[in-house]
């Protein structure tokens, strides 16, 4: 191997290192696709997770400006080249791309590449990524050398890529975790303190007359308690804030989400984005509040063995779809037996942010859950 200053050993250990020590996921597959760039002299690298839709979760690049990259649009399907390296059991090197038969061309702003070089990255017979190196600097190509080093680098990729995603799931659980502790905390203080304050109204209302001067002294206690009460609630709220959002944006958070959801469940719970941009703070945690209530409802309710969550570009806004394959059920006569299923709090949720919310079900038809906001 050659012993310069970026594949010498040190380099290839400082890399190694790099990757192990990241534990967002993000963060991991950036360190890769960079480290590999740099080590293996590319002008060009990309590393694409597939979806289970054909096109790809994640796909981070090195070497193509922000600008180049909004030009070159959506990201890439699991066509040609990128298909192969998903399913093949090891690197391929290729003279010039261009002229491969599973070549299918570039979209429009795509920089031209030539010598190609590409590896999956796998986890026994779990296909995680694949790594892609393009035009190595200089006249003489990608090399034997080369391959070996990618190689490696996809080894250690898929360890780290691995450990990001068990400490991500584990966040989840132990957020989730949390949230119902919380939830409990906040009944028990709560309660305890709406308790009281009806004892102490009922016992003033019953002074008024007879004893003015100890009704007002119960008015001031209840209002007190009052006080007491929204200082709980409003410290539970703010702990139940959902931090991932501000690290991560809605899509990385409600994909983790569904994911936990997916591994929890016995039911088939799945999730699609379609190029939807960063939201105003307020619009992203009601999207998620709301694909939080719908999911529920859909698990706990249902008996759907089928869950589908998509999240859509709509305009400057987006739109999200919970839809099930349950049961279903009458949306009126849900509201007229008193048990609303969240649909009220869902719609609040909504509205407070400008948006609209529809709720479509029918007995034996399942239930589809759609919220709609504008952009900000």
């Amino acid at each position: 191997m050659d012993n310069g200053p970026r594949t010498g050993l040190a380099a290839v250990s400082t890399a190694l290192l790099a990757m192990s020590r990241r534990l967002e996921v993000r963060d991991v597959l950036r360190t890769i696709v960079v480290s590999a760039r740099e080590l293996l002299d590319a002008e060009y690298a990309a590393l694409g997770v597939p979806d289970d839709h054909g096109g790809f979760a994640q796909f981070v690049v090195d070497g193509i400006t922000e600008e180049q990259w909004r030009r070159i649009g959506p990201l890439p399907r699991q066509h040609g080249i990128l298909a192969a390296m998903l399913h093949q059991d090891g690197p391929e090197r290729l003279a010039d791309v261009r002229r491969d038969p599973r070549f299918e061309g570039w979209p429009p702003g795509h920089p031209e590449m030539s010598d190609f070089l590409g590896a999956p990255v796998r986890d026994g017979e779990e296909t995680l990524g694949a790594l892609f190196l393009a035009n190595k600097k200089g006249a003489r190509g990608f090399t034997d050398e080369d391959e070996d080093l990618l190689s490696l680098l996809a080894q250690h990729a898929a360890i780290a890529l691995t450990n990001a995603r068990l400490y991500e799931r584990s966040r989840e659980l132990t957020i989730a975790e949390e949230r119902s502790r919380l939830a409990h905390e906040l009944h028990d203080a709560v309660s305890q303190k709406l308790f009281s304050l009806r004892l102490t109204a009922q016992a003033a209302a019953a002074l008024v007359d007879r004893d003015p001067a100890r009704a007002k002294d119960e008015l001031q206690q209840v209002a007190a308690l009052a006080a007491e009460a929204a200082d709980e609630l409003r410290a539970a709220v703010t702990e139940l804030r959902p931090a991932a959002l501000d690290e991560d944006g809605l899509v990385a958070t409600l994909r983790n989400h569904v994911r936990v959801l997916d591994r929890a469940h016995a039911a088939r719970v799945t999730f699609t984005c379609d190029g939807v941009r960063a939201l105003p703070a307020t619009q992203e945690e009601a999207l998620l509040r709301v694909a939080q209530e719908a999911l529920h409802n859909a698990l706990r309710h249902s008996g759907a063995d089928l869950v589908e969550v998509t999240l859509a570009r709509r305009g400057a806004g987006a739109a999200l779809r919970v839809t099930d394959n349950g049961q279903g059920f009458v949306p009126s006569a849900v509201r007229r037996a008193g048990r609303h299923l969240g649909l009220v709090s869902m719609r609040d949720r909504a509205s407070g942010v400008g948006g609209r919310l529809a709720v479509h079900s029918e007995p034996g038809t399942g239930t589809t859950i759609e919220m709609e906001v504008p952009g900000g």
